[in-house]
């Protein structure tokens, strides 16, 4: 990671550190549940039959691992990396708690360096990281790197959406009432304002579609819901690479 971007981390990496403890909570609210029916249709996008290895990038408190984990056979293993210890700490509690935790290992590390050799994992898996991301030309090559031939990419996040009126209702609701449910619920009003901004100044699906295809990644494709609010991206590796 360049100098120049080690401070952005690292208010990234401390802002999601202090609001771990109400994520899940907010999530629920804020998505009026709609976040796990994501994370599921991501894990469906991303698991190929016979896929047994699967790594989750910046996998917070582990929910998309915890459905990776529930979708692939009893031989399969999901690997979840996030570079907040307080969103793993969570995680590996959950662990305890879910019977599927005994495929999942979670890991306190970058995905811009990810420490697996590579064509290690059939599926990369990726839920509201990328607008996290400071370098997503690099994310995407780790990406690409650690899958292996024909392996596949599913990364899920929120974007803003461009059809009016929903682009007007969307926005009041996510730049206005959100903010304040997490100064009330998390009480933390400057990480929420965070996350608002992260997605008002976000690419356009289409163009993380094209940074996706740049990094080798075919048949890259954008499902879209909630009119573009929230999109799904996949890209798979060739067979031959």
């Amino acid at each position: 990671m360049h100098s120049s971007e080690r401070p952005r981390a690292e208010y990234i990496r401390s802002t999601f550190d202090r609001i771990a403890l109400r994520y899940d909570l907010l999530n629920r609210i804020i998505s009026f549940h709609l976040d796990t029916y994501w994370r599921n249709k991501a894990v469906n996008a991303a698991l190929r039959p016979g896929a047994r290895s699967v790594l989750d990038l910046g996998t917070g408190t582990g929910d998309l691992a915890f459905a990776a984990a529930r979708a692939i056979g009893d031989d399969g293993r999901v690997v979840g990396l996030d570079f907040s210890h307080e969103m793993l700490r969570l995680a590996l509690g959950k662990q305890k708690h879910d019977l599927s935790g005994r495929k999942t290992m979670y890991l306190q590390a970058t995905a811009l360096a990810a420490p697996f050799r590579d064509a290690s994992f059939d599926a990369v898996l990726t839920g509201f990281v990328l607008r996290n991301v400071s370098d997503l030309t690099l994310f995407f090559k780790e990406a690409y790197r650690v899958l292996k031939a024909g392996g596949r990419l599913a990364a899920l996040d929120m974007f803003p959406p461009s059809s009016f009126p929903f682009s007007f209702f969307y926005s009041l609701y996510f730049h206005r009432v959100m903010p304040w449910l997490g100064a009330r619920i998390a009480r933390d009003p400057e990480a929420y304002r965070y996350l608002s901004s992260s997605v008002r100044g976000f690419h356009s699906p289409e163009d993380v579609a094209r940074m996706i295809a740049n990094a080798g990644f075919i048949d890259v494709r954008v499902r879209k819901f909630l009119n573009g609010a929230v999109c799904l991206l996949t890209g798979n590796v060739p067979v031959q690479h």
